[in-house]
């Protein structure tokens, strides 16, 4: 019997059992990347932990029964800003950046539409870009107005926060907390300093477009209306899951459901919410300043993904994380442990009820992962299977071979060249010269073995 899967909801405070508004659709959607500059450590946590989710719930329901969306912001004021800052166009800064988010989180081993959409079906992933939803905005937009939920005020659209009874049930946060929050900054034609922008004039150089309910000037969208839009278009009024960040719960989240529900007249934008918990570096908030920011890209270029995706999911993904080396360190032999258990075996047909067990209690990796400890010494086709759902060991022998020698920077030219070398000084019994070449090899990070069939083969040591 397929276990059940239960998540903590935001919403309730609670953990209860995942029942899908249709089990044949089971619908996700996940806050995603502002392309303004490339990703840090910090946003791969969601992209990771959400892509398990996305996996598990394929698993349970079949895998052409879930859709996920997870978005793009491509309009903001820091890409704005950016985008000025490097003298180029704004769709330049967002496609170069949104490309290199792409090549990161492929090594992160994060499904991409190209995995698992099919040609002729409903998609299975889709990624919606703001700027694609203007005119999905322009109605959420002027269906709020019409409902008597937001107002026009010197060229800007206002949501009327107090037209909302129930606004804060998300965030759980005192009124006279967002009220404080909200007075740092109040415009003159605010009603009340809780309103916050759905659309508002654009400045000389930044990007607009024609602006709703009658406004001559033209405008853009305000950050929150775009995720109302873009779930709206591809996941219907009302959804089963919306992920993301705990930073996001407010005021981001809390105001999607407001825009949401107010315009269609729901009780919910999202029956479960999620949010994975902060990151910091070696004990530190992660900034600039303190020079520990990290960027995915950085830690690419020192580790492979699966390393990366391992150390991520060994904290469980509502606890604050600490990224250190250390940790890293031990990720890494963890999946050598893994591999060489797992050797050239076919993963079984069904993934151990276990590991299937530990994850449908609210994606509990670090016992996902414990049940993999216990199969890499019993049962190598059952941890290949596990493992492959989790999204690891998915490398040959040979890949993984080849991404050691590229991270060592080896120059795999030179290294045949000297072998052949070394080769030709044993066939002349010239011993010092051969010696002289495994030394060298052994100075550029390279391990030669002779083999007993004459041969020579090498690798990358440590």
């Amino acid at each position: 019997m397929t276990p059940m899967l239960r998540l903590y909801n935001t919403l309730t405070r609670e953990k209860a059992v995942f029942q899908p508004i249709d089990p044949a659709h089971v619908r996700m959607y996940a806050c995603g990347p502002t392309v303004y500059d490339a990703a840090h450590i910090g946003n791969a946590r969601p992209i990771i932990v959400f892509d398990l989710l996305f996996r598990l719930l394929r698993h349970l329901f079949g895998p052409g029964h879930v859709t996920y969306a997870r978005n793009v912001t491509d309009v903001d004021d820091k890409i704005n800003a950016r985008a000025a800052e490097r003298g180029i166009t704004i769709r330049e800064l967002t496609d170069g950046t949104l490309a290199q988010f792409h090549r990161d989180i492929r090594a992160l081993g994060v499904l991409m539409a190209d995995d698992v959409n099919v040609s002729g079906e409903r998609p299975r992933f889709v990624e919606p870009r703001a700027t694609d939803h203007i005119g999905e905005m322009h109605r959420l937009i002027e269906g709020l107005v019409t409902a008597g939920h937001a107002y026009v005020a010197e060229g800007h659209v206002l949501f009327d926060v107090p037209s909302m009874a129930d606004y804060g049930a998300l965030s759980k946060r005192p009124l006279d907390e967002m009220e404080a929050g909200a007075r740092v900054e109040v415009a003159p034609y605010k009603r009340s300093p809780l309103d916050f922008v759905l659309w508002k004039p654009s400045k000389a150089g930044e990007p607009s477009w024609p602006s709703p309910c009658g406004i001559d000037l033209a405008g853009r969208p305000g950050w929150h209306i775009e995720c109302s839009a873009m779930s709206w278009k591809h996941l219907g009024e009302t959804f089963d899951i919306h992920a993301g960040g705990i930073d996001l719960i407010f005021p981001h989240h809390e105001n999607e459901v407001a825009q949401s529900r107010c315009c269609f007249g729901t009780s919910v934008m999202a029956n479960v919410w999620l949010h994975n918990g902060f990151l910091q570096v070696e004990g530190e908030k992660m900034s600039k300043s303190l020079g520990n920011f990290i960027t995915i890209g950085q830690v690419l270029a020192d580790w492979p993904g699966e390393v990366v995706r391992l150390n991520m999911l060994k904290t469980h993904y509502r606890q604050p994380i600490d990224w250190t080396l250390r940790g890293l360190e031990e990720s890494g032999r963890m999946l050598e442990r893994w591999y060489d258990a797992a050797g050239e075996a076919a993963p079984s047909e069904t993934v151990p009820e276990r590991v299937i067990e530990a994850l449908c209690d609210d994606l509990n990796t670090p016992s996902a992962i414990g049940e993999l400890h216990r199969l890499a010494g019993a049962d190598a086709p059952a941890l290949k299977a596990a493992a492959g759902l989790m999204g690891f060991l998915g490398e040959t022998k040979a890949q993984r071979e080849a991404a050691r020698v590229s991270a060592a920077g080896v120059d795999v030219a030179k290294v045949e060249a000297l072998i052949a070398e070394r080769k030709a000084a044993r066939a002349a019994k010239d011993w010092a010269a051969s010696d002289r070449v495994r030394d060298a090899l052994a100075a550029m990070g390279v391990a030669v073995k002779d083999n007993k069939d004459g041969t020579t083969t090498w690798t990358v040591a440590g």
